[in-house]
């Protein structure tokens, strides 16, 4: 087994860590914490995710890398949000190959040896509005948008013209009483958080049509 990867073992926090720990870890020069990883890399113990993220290999981890605590590592700050974090809250049927997540920082997208992971950039007065923290392994925590904070996301980042729930039902296929059961105060809150237009209208008349379904 190679050095580096039994100090991962022992250090590293959910069997993923960057060039900055292993330079800790060296405690040498460049060209010896470059030699660390090379050797592992070579070696087959240790994967390289992306620039100066690695994760141990599939023999040295009891569990599975969580996906959405390491998208939050790649990029940070961010929460998972769009398309995965409505399918992660049960509001759509299709599976999603995609980490869609929502970040302040400029809008990209990585394709790595654990999946594909995207990044958009969506003004907000708050970042973390509507965002709470999810533990899906021991210890592993993560950042995943609400499901109307996802909706939101998604008609900014699609530039969907949404004012009904008519679309949530027939392109995303939400199912209605999922939607019905929105809390029509957490609609004016988001829209006090999100600068677009285009998202403020959407959260209004979604909240007038759930307001209208629970009087009816």
């Amino acid at each position: 087994m190679q050095r580096l990867t039994e100090i991962a073992i022992e250090r590293s926090r959910g069997r993923v860590f960057t060039r900055m720990e292993v330079a800790a870890w060296a405690q040498g020069t460049n060209d010896a914490e470059y030699a660390l990883i090379k050797r592992a890399v070579a070696a087959g113990e240790v994967i390289r995710i992306h620039r100066g993220f690695y994760c141990l290999a599939n023999r040295y981890r009891t569990l599975p890398i969580d996906s959405f605590s390491l998208a939050q590592r790649i990029v940070g700050p961010s929460y998972v949000s769009l398309e995965m974090a409505l399918a992660f809250h049960g509001w759509i049927p299709e599976a999603v190959d995609t980490v869609t997540s929502v970040c302040g920082e400029r809008s990209r997208a990585f394709n790595t040896p654990l999946g594909r992971f995207s990044f958009s950039r969506v003004p907000q007065a708050t970042l973390f509005d509507g965002v709470q923290r999810v533990e899906r392994q021991p210890g592993e925590l993560s950042f995943v948008a609400t499901p109307l904070k996802a909706l939101a996301d998604y008609v900014f980042v699609r530039r969907c013209i949404w004012t009904t729930m008519e679309p949530l039902i027939e392109s995303l296929r939400i199912e209605p009483e999922l939607i019905a059961g929105i809390d029509p105060a957490a609609c004016d809150t988001l829209m006090a958080n999100y600068r677009s237009r285009r998202v403020r209208n959407f959260l209004s008349g979604l909240r007038r049509e759930v307001h209208a379904c629970r009087s009816a």
